[in-house]
This record gives C-alpha cells, structure tokens and sequence, in this order.
C-alpha cells in the first residue's frame, strides 16, 4: 500500500471521529496531552528547562553574556532566540542551517517574550550607552509529535524563571536571578473539519485546514499571534478560540510556571 493512501485512509479516520466529537488519541478538543516541565539539566547553562506535551518534547539552555547595545536602544539588553531541530526528532528534520520553519519558530517564541514584556530589558543594561546584558534563549528540538510552538514556549519562559544573572564570572559582583515581570504562555489550536481542537498532534496537524498560535500573558492581554494553513476562520471560531486560549493558559501558567 503506497504512502498515498495511507495518508489518504488516516485523514479520513481523524475527519470521521472529529465529525463524533472525537479524537484519535481519545482526548475533549480542548484537552492537552500530558505536560511535563524540568528545570535547572544544564549545569553549563545560567537557567535551562525540559518542556514535554505528549511525545514532542524541547530543551531550552539560557546563556548570557555581556555585549554592546543597539544604537536605538542604549538603556536596554537584548533577546537572541534561535531554534535548532536535531535530525532525530523527525524523518522530516534535516541537518544543515535553520530552515523556515525553525526561523518561523524562533520567532514565535521570542515575540511571545519580548512583546508581553516578560523581561524588564532596562534591568539588563549594565552601563548606559556602553554595556548590556545579552540573553541568548536555545531551544533544541528532541521529538516532533505536534505542537512545536506551546512546548518551546513553555520551555523559554520556563528556563528564564531558572536564569541567574553571571555577575561574578564577569565581575560585576554576586550572581542574582534574573528579573522575570510576566509568564507568556501560548496555546495553538487547529481547525478540522470546521471543529476546533486544542494541542494538535502531529497528525493533526498535517490535515488541518488552519493552525493558530496565541500567546497571552496573565492579564490576558494578546504578546503574540501566528497563523498557518489556508483555511478561513469565521469570527464565532476566533471568539471560541480567544476564550478557551485565556482559560487553558491560566491553568499552564498557574500549575506549571507560577510553583517554578
């Protein structure tokens, strides 16, 4: 049987059971996987974090170091995100520079900190003019199965909480915690067959007409949005999905950043 048709006869199954109000893996549409989140794995690092959503799972190392500020901004430290997906987390993932999607991802999760202002970057200026505090946020992709986006958002914000100031290495007197304002988190949503479901799956994801991506921060208010896919929403679907996105990240934020 050709790759074709199997792709064909699992579409139709995921489309069957979503017309039942069901999914393949037996969860409600606005039921996550199992969510795991360690912090503090990489000793080398000034903060590091695991985020697991089912079987996807990333690494996050924060490094930081002291560098020269932009022009623009001479009070302010700066946010350097990059994505790196290592071949064994997906047959699709291939070795080489930062694809698209990589870039796409990177970018997500940087928006998500610096736009809900989940950084002070003012705390991060050492001298004015002169020198700041540069945070460079790693994300490492181990395993692929759906929902990039809410697990190495998760595992960002989740490492900052972990990131100690270097002061000493450099020093500039006793290492202390980074200073964290705000708990980005964010909940993507995929549209099948006009139902809605909330952490698509691998699977789901390659038959969804439209993938969405909000990140909210704890007065709800909107860091960042990322869409996908061709498909239209109608404004009922964007209403349903801001309010369940809302109710979803207090409960993340709440049991799996705010005890960190």
């Amino acid at each position: 049987m050709s790759d074709d048709i199997i792709a064909e006869i699992k579409r139709d199954y995921i489309y069957n059971l979503a017309k039942k109000g069901k999914r393949v893996d037996g969860r409600a549409f606005d039921e996550y996987r199992q969510i795991e989140v360690e912090t503090g794995i990489i000793d080398s690092a000034e903060g590091s974090a695991k985020a697991k959503i089912g079987d996807t799972q990333v690494i996050v190392g924060i490094k930081m170091q002291p560098g020269k500020p932009f022009p623009d901004t001479p009070d302010q430290g700066a946010i350097i995100t990059n994505v790196e997906f290592a071949p064994i987390a997906s047959p699709s993932f291939e070795p080489g520079p930062p694809n698209e999607n990589a870039t796409e991802l990177a970018r997500v999760v940087d928006r998500g900190v610096r736009e809900s202002g989940a950084i002070d970057l003012s705390k991060l200026c050492i001298k004015e003019g002169e020198d700041i505090w540069m945070v460079f946020i790693d994300v490492y992709v181990l395993d692929h199965d759906g929902n990039l986006m809410d697990a190495s958002a998760l595992g960002a914000i989740a490492a900052l909480l972990n990131t100690n100031f270097p002061n000493e290495r450099y020093e500039l007197g006793k290492d202390a915690p980074l200073p964290i304002i705000d708990l980005p988190v964010a909940i993507t949503a995929a549209e099948i067959d006009g139902e809605i479901i909330l952490d698509p799956s691998l699977d789901e994801e390659s038959i969804a007409s439209t993938i969405i991506t909000m990140i909210t921060g704890k007065d709800d208010s909107l860091a960042g949005m990322q869409k996908s896919g061709t498909g239209p929403l109608t404004f009922d679907q964007l209403f349903h999905i801001s309010d369940i996105v809302s109710k979803k990240a207090k409960d993340i934020r709440k049991k799996y950043l705010e005890t960190s």
